[in-house]
């Protein structure tokens, strides 16, 4: 099935700051940045936060990423209950979870302080790593935000 993307709220391409931020973001962190994390991590990063702020119109993106990174399939489909499985390896479930509560911050809690995430993280990953971590789940956050805010919808092309 042919599908569309078309924006039934907002332009944000009429605001230059607004729109500036977002492709700056894409350039240094989105699915087609270079980075020095692994690509398929980042990737299932992207589409964590996707899934998690419901934006329609990254997961159609970041589905289609996910398969040019070379993620197995079986990864993708499980992704939303990661930690149900037995597909991800300890640095993946580690990424993972931060990127969920970075993206939940408010979720925070006294019995699963961030601080935990960051320290299980630590254990996988360089500083610089995860700077790139935090990096592309800020970058995704602001990304799906924006999205839904326009109301960038999926729709069947019926031309």
């Amino acid at each position: 099935m042919d599908t569309t993307i078309r924006n039934v709220r907002l332009d944000a391409t009429s605001n230059q700051q607004l729109t500036n931020l977002a492709r700056a973001g894409a350039r240094a962190f989105g699915h087609t940045a270079e980075l020095t994390l692994n690509r398929a991590l980042a990737q299932l990063l992207r589409l964590r936060v996707a899934q998690i702020n419901n934006c329609t119109y990254c997961l159609t993106v970041h589905h289609a990423a996910a398969q040019e990174a070379g993620i197995p399939p079986a990864k993708v489909q499980t992704l939303t209950a990661w930690w149900e499985t037995q597909l991800f390896t300890d640095e993946e479930r580690a990424a993972l979870a931060y990127a969920e509560a970075l993206t939940r911050i408010a979720d925070a809690t006294s019995a699963r302080p961030f601080q935990d995430l960051h320290d299980g993280l630590a254990a996988h990953f360089t500083e610089d790593e995860i700077l790139e971590i935090a990096a592309v789940v800020i970058n995704m956050n602001i990304w799906t935000r924006l999205k839904l805010a326009e109301g960038a919808m999926p729709g069947v092309n019926n031309a």
